[in-house]
């Protein structure tokens, strides 16, 4: 076999789940957690106009932001909550405070808020004094943030492409010079300097680094502005200023807001001394820890660092360190905590030992008060996963595994790397590590691992004459019309060769015939146990229900089997299913086991095995429908069929055959459809129905329905409730004006979703067992105009739709029903932290209340 690496899709959800591994925690990484937070802090104030007369406004505080969405307080409700209310940045006219001054505009309260006025009036006497008070010493919202390109804009997204910055020298830190954003990834920029346009000098820096500065900050501060040391010889120091002038320029017209650096950490005073000698992860290759030595101390917040290296010919490695510096360790560290350290280049001794280098030296280890925060880890734990950049190529990030944690530092197992490379070695403070899913929320490519695919060799089978005999067969047996396939010759008892899916034979009630027809042809050759277990969840993965059919191959089992125990997995709805399976081990069970798997899923026994079926099947599956051949198989397979009771006793009272009619195939409309079913089954049977989806579609559209008349006939009916979780559904009511008669019929086994319809006076709440008969209609219709919907109405709807379970966070933020019509699909991720599956769903339902209040209301 030859095994090589090939490239899969890759999803962060799919594996953790299938290796059982761990995500860091997004908390973890507080520079991506200030990233995300919004350009507007809750304290702010605003002018924000009144809606009921014109050119006058009234202060609001901002309370909290989702997004977009501002929750406001008018100024003079003090910590009364009652009328707070959403407003969206981008539709909504909000002004900085002083604009109403400048703008000759009226401030005074809104004239239909009447409890606010009088509350207002009983302690000043007019506007002005209330409002001196309570401006006097609070912070207005920037008006870039709510007016022109900026709008409503988080702080990241402030740093757009062409922004101009100044970014410290790496060697001395009292020298800067001005960079050009080049592209912004979440807060992670790619800069280049200004003059130099050769991308080999671009560099990637998370945008609250320290180094990063605002254009303007080294004049403000007599600072140096000079082209960086390496750089200098690159152009001549006339072109250089010329390239700045015309960069700052360029900048004034579009100034970068200076809410980018509101964030930034003020630097720590330091207590190192020159000639300390002290502990550090190696600056050039981030693989190891080094002894190095302070060799500068240029202010109370920088000093300079030189890895040690007593070769007579070495350069020195310098770096610039402040107090806080990321992995910086105090002498005996590694010692302390079970890590190598490297021996400095052209040190004699084999052995280091920190007490004969420094009496060798002649320096002074740097004291533990010089590192204050040397255990911190942050909640990172060993074998966690996260994505992290490559340090050998900064514009690269890899799906990275924690090997071990020591202290502050973590070691990074970086995956599908084309060279390997050994533990890289980051600190938990670094800014250039992520949680897990950060690349594809940026859409930022993510080098992630590569999986293992063995292919076998082509090999020249030798075949004994007496060993070309097909086995003699009794002269009873049915006419063979599958033609096995010639794979070659694959040796041993436990291998197999391909297993063949016959995508035209019926697939039964569990398995969807779409999704069976997108799978592969065939599976294999390999080993019996690997071969059996990938097409199973291939078929568990085509299923309508997957749980149900994990249940329904845990049946399958024969105690003369040689098996071994293998884990299926099936994901539905966001729910994960395991199942431990009984998986045969030797080539002669497999044709017997794959039988045995398709008559438990009630299918054709030749939709998968080791056999080829070419024009017809022998089973004649191809002209059965789902409940003739259900029929057919009821008295070869032993299961009993719905509706049929599983005794033996019953089986010679076979049901009076149905009428044949032509199957209609439906995509998307639906026929009315009864809500409970009705139907004498066994447990098992209910049990399966109560389960499966109300949106069968290509069952329901297999299924031959017979007359009324011949289902009452075959069938006795009974209501059968169900179980498990409350029914997705609101009752769509009949209108007085279309009357008709409850359906008593009993419709074919397809459910039908149904559409949801929303009462004020919640009417719809009432839980009767009574069969009721509803249309299919996508338009949803409100008695109550949702623009003054309380925050209890709110929740009362979102209880009555299929997102019931989200109502509760709905009651927590005090969503009402204008911040309902405000949310969008990424302000619902955002502000709920939900996953795409359920925040879609939950949008489909925002989206419907939308349409029916432009369609009643807007008006």
């Amino acid at each position: 076999m030859d095994c090589v690496e090939e490239e899969v899709d890759f999803n962060w959800e799919e594996y953790l789940e299938e290796t059982g591994a761990t995500a860091a925690p997004h908390t973890s990484f507080r520079h991506v957690e200030l990233s995300l937070q919004s350009s507007f802090q809750p304290g702010m104030k605003l002018e924000v106009a009144n809606k009921g007369s014109l050119d006058t406004y009234w202060v609001a505080t901002i309370i909290t932001t989702c997004g977009q969405l501002l929750l406001l307080r008018y100024c003079g409700y003090g910590d009364d909550r009652k009328t707070d209310f959403w407003c969206d940045v981008m539709t909504a006219e909000l002004h900085p405070v002083g604009w109403c001054a400048q703008n000759n505009k009226t401030l005074q309260p809104p004239e239909d808020n009447v409890y606010l006025r009088a509350a207002i009036k009983e302690k000043y006497s007019d506007w002005t004094e209330f409002l001196i008070k309570e401006l006097t010493g609070s912070r207005t919202a920037p008006a870039t943030l709510l007016e022109g390109p900026l709008r409503g804009k988080n702080t990241v997204d402030l740093i757009v492409v062409g922004c101009i910055l100044e970014v410290r020298d790496a060697s001395e830190p009292s020298v800067y010079w001005a960079a050009r954003v080049q592209c912004n990834v979440g807060g992670r920029l790619c800069l280049s300097y200004v003059g130099v346009n050769d991308s080999a000098y671009d560099m990637w820096m998370f945008y609250l680094d320290t180094r990063l500065r605002p254009l303007g900050w080294a004049k403000e501060n007599n600072l140096s502005l000079k082209p960086p040391t390496d750089l200098c010889d690159l152009r001549s120091s006339s072109e250089w200023t010329e390239a700045l002038d015309e960069a700052t320029t360029e900048a004034l017209k579009c100034p970068l807001p200076l809410e980018v650096f509101k964030d930034h950490p003020d630097l720590s005073t330091h207590s190192f001394r020159a000639g300390m000698k002290l502990e550090m992860v190696s600056p050039k290759e981030p693989f190891h820890i080094c002894p190095v030595s302070v060799t500068k101390v240029y202010n109370e917040y920088y000093f300079q660092i030189t890895v040690d290296d007593l070769t007579a010919e070495a350069t020195p490695t310098h770096v610039v360190c402040h107090a806080d510096s990321p992995g910086i360790l105090p002498v005996q560290w590694c010692l302390k905590n079970g890590v190598g350290l490297e021996r400095p280049q052209g040190f004699e001794s084999l052995d280091f030992d920190w007490a004969d280098y420094l009496k060798h030296t002649g320096a002074e280890a740097a004291p533990d008060v010089c590192f204050p925060n040397a255990s911190q880890s942050r909640g990172f734990c060993k074998d966690m996963w996260l994505e992290a950049v490559n340090p050998l190529q900064p514009s690269e990030l890899c799906v990275a595994r924690i090997t071990q944690v020591k202290g502050r530092l973590l070691w990074l197992r970086l995956e599908g790397l084309t060279k390997p490379q050994p533990d890289c070695i980051v600190d938990v403070e670094s800014m250039s590590i992520f949680p897990v899913g950060w690349c594809e929320a940026n859409s930022y490519p993510l080098t992630h691992l590569l999986k293992t695919v063995c292919l076998s060799q082509k090999k020249i089978a030798v075949v004994q004459p007496e060993k070309q005999l097909a086995p003699s067969q009794p002269p009873d047996a049915p006419v063979n019309l599958c033609s096995p396939m010639d794979t070659g010759l694959v040796n041993g008892k436990y291998c197999c060769s391909q297993l063949f899916i016959n995508h035209r034979c019926f697939s039964g009630p569990y398995l969807n015939k779409g999704r069976i027809a997108e799978l592969p042809n065939a599976v294999g050759p390999g080993k019996c146990a690997v071969v059996l277990k990938e097409i199973l969840s291939m078929l568990i993965n085509s299923a309508y229900k997957p749980g149900r059919v994990l249940r329904e191959l845990q049946m399958v089992e024969d105690p003369q089997w040689n098996c071994q125990e293998e884990t299926l997995k099936a994901k539905y709805k966001g729910k994960s299913y395991r199942s431990t399976m009984r998986i045969v081990r030797t080539q002669d069970q497999v044709s017997e086991f794959c039988r045995r798997v398709c008559e438990r899923l009630q299918c054709c026994p030749n939709l998968f095995g080791p056999t080829i079926v070419s024009d017809k099947c022998p089973e004649n599956c191809f002209s059965q429908t789902k409940t003739k051949y259900t029929y057919y198989k009821k008295r070869k397979v032993g299961r009993p069929s719905l509706g049929e009771n599983a005794q033996d006793g019953d089986m010679s009272k076979p049901a009076r055959r149905r009428k044949k009619r032509k199957a209609i195939f439906v995509q998307k409309k639906r026929r009315t459809s009864i809500v409970g079913y009705h139907t004498t089954e066994s447990p098992q049977d209910s049990d399966y129905y109560d389960e499966e989806e109300e949106d069968f579609e290509e069952w329901g559209s297999e299924v031959s329905s017979s007359s009324p008349r011949e289902e009452a006939s075959a069938h006795s009916f009974k209501d059968v409730p169900r179980r498990g979780r409350p029914p997705r559904r609101a009752a769509l009511q009949r209108r007085a004006t279309h009357p008709g008669p409850e359906t008593t019929d009993r419709s074919s086994p397809r459910r039908t979703t149904r559409s949801v319809s929303y009462s004020q006076n919640q009417t719809a709440k009432n839980t009767h067992t009574k069969t009721e008969s509803f249309e299919e209609e996508d338009r949803l219709v409100l008695e109550t105009n949702p623009l003054q919907w309380s925050v209890s109405d709110v929740v009362d709807f979102i209880s009555s739709t299929d997102c019931a379970s989200l109502a509760k966070i709905f009651q927590e933020q005090d969503i009402d029903g204008q911040a309902l019509l405000l949310l969008t699909l990424p302000t619902v991720q955002e502000c709920m932290d939900l996953k795409l599956g359920p925040a879609i769903k939950l949008c489909h339902q925002i989206e419907r209340v939308k349409v029916a209040f432009y369609s009643q209301f807007a008006n």
